[in-house]
């Protein structure tokens, strides 16, 4: 028998209740029942997010929600500007360039933050920019971006905010409307408790007036239009993915039900026990702003990271993340996102203190666990 614990910054753990609620019998979307959980669905996502926006679920990956915020949203003679800060950030780049859309870059060293004086100055220079792309948590360097500051210097201008929040959303903290955001794009096999297959996004008044602007935007499926227009039915333009949109309706409630108040003090607290434990076991946390949703950490120098991941997955059970691109070979990252509880961040530390110890890195025995220990128990 072998027994797997799944700490990678997605896919996530998904709650058996979320798992048994894909099992119930399939019905026809276009009938009452459907709209009334879509209705009902939506309302929960708002207060998740904490906006008024309007709220379209997409059957795709994240990224098929960052390409439907990038298509329909530059119009033709106007730019934007992506925030690359590592694999993630550059996706936006990487969108713009394959449909063709104008763009500029502000590229920020990996492992550092953002910083919004940078993104404001930008925009002072070029007042054809209309929209500025961001991340909420790069996930191949852990760092969490200051987005309520940055929402704060974007708004003072004519353009629009948006964030992918995929890894982020549902474990930081993240005030849509407070914060400024005017489109959030997320995923559903992060924070959101879910299996790979939902994109959500929101989209604010002021997205709303600049989606006018585009005129046949190079998108069917993604079409923000229709997919609005749809929504204002509390009906979808193609076929939703029906038992993921029930799932989904199961994980948000739980979120709901703990409020979110307390899911970002949850997420701090195992963020904080990771980072402690990772600390006393001699690993360096990478990122000068560390995320909420996982622990990115450098290893000793001559130790191999991917041989001390395989070595924690294969012979302790624990899935945890290698670096990506120029991290990769000495990076770990775990995830600490959405169905975690206490024991997860104690078998992580446990896993890995074992593993580094197989490939001849010293460290008193439990100190990692320990140190995290005393952080959990706090009240």
């Amino acid at each position: 028998m072998r027994k797997e614990y799944l700490l990678t910054p997605g896919p996530s753990q998904v709650p058996a209740e979320v798992l048994l609620r894909m099992a119930e019998p399939v019905f026809h979307h276009r009938t009452p029942r459907f709209m009334d959980m879509y209705k009902a669905l939506v309302e929960k996502l708002r207060k998740v997010f904490m906006t008024a926006a309007d709220v379209l679920v997409f059957a795709s990956s994240g990224t098929g929600a960052m390409e439907a915020s990038v298509v329909n949203l530059v119009p033709k003679g106007k730019k934007a500007l992506a925030i690359e800060s590592g694999k993630f950030g550059e996706r936006w780049t990487e969108i713009c360039r394959a449909f063709g859309v104008a763009h500029d870059v502000i590229q920020v060293e990996w492992g550092k933050a953002v910083n919004p004086d940078d993104v404001a100055a930008k925009l002072a220079a070029d007042k054809d920019i209309v929209a500025v792309y961001a991340t909420l948590v790069e996930t191949s360097t852990g760092v969490e971006h200051p987005i309520k500051e940055l929402g704060a210097a974007v708004a003072k201008t004519g353009a629009i905010l948006v964030v992918d929040g995929i890894s982020g959303a549902g474990a930081s903290e993240l005030r849509v409307d407070d914060w400024n955001v005017d489109v959030l794009v997320v995923g559903s096999q992060k924070a959101l408790m879910l299996p790979p297959g939902l994109a959500v996004l929101t989209v604010g008044p002021k997205a709303k007036a600049l989606l006018e602007q585009v005129k046949n935007p190079p998108a069917y499926y993604f079409d923000l239009k229709a997919a609005l227009k749809a929504a204002g039915k509390a009906d979808t333009p193609y076929t939703p993915a029906l038992t993921l949109m029930l799932a989904l309706d199961t994980a948000v409630s739980s979120l709901l039900e703990e409020g979110m108040e307390n899911v970002f003090k949850r997420h701090d607290k195992y963020a904080r026990a990771a980072r402690a434990g990772m600390n006393a076991l001699g690993l360096a946390v990478y990122p000068e702003r560390p995320a909420t949703a996982l622990t990115a950490v450098l290893v000793p120098d001559g130790v191999d990271a991917e041989a001390v991941r395989k070595t924690a997955q294969k012979k302790y059970g624990a899935a945890l993340a290698g670096g990506q691109d120029k991290l990769k070979g000495v990076l770990i990252r775990m995830a600490h996102m959405g169905y975690v509880g206490p024991m997860d961040i104690v078998i992580g530390l446990a896993a890995l203190e074992m593993s580094l110890a197989d490939h001849g890195v010293k460290a008193v025995p439990g100190a990692g666990v320990a140190a995290a220990e005393a952080v959990l128990r706090e009240p």
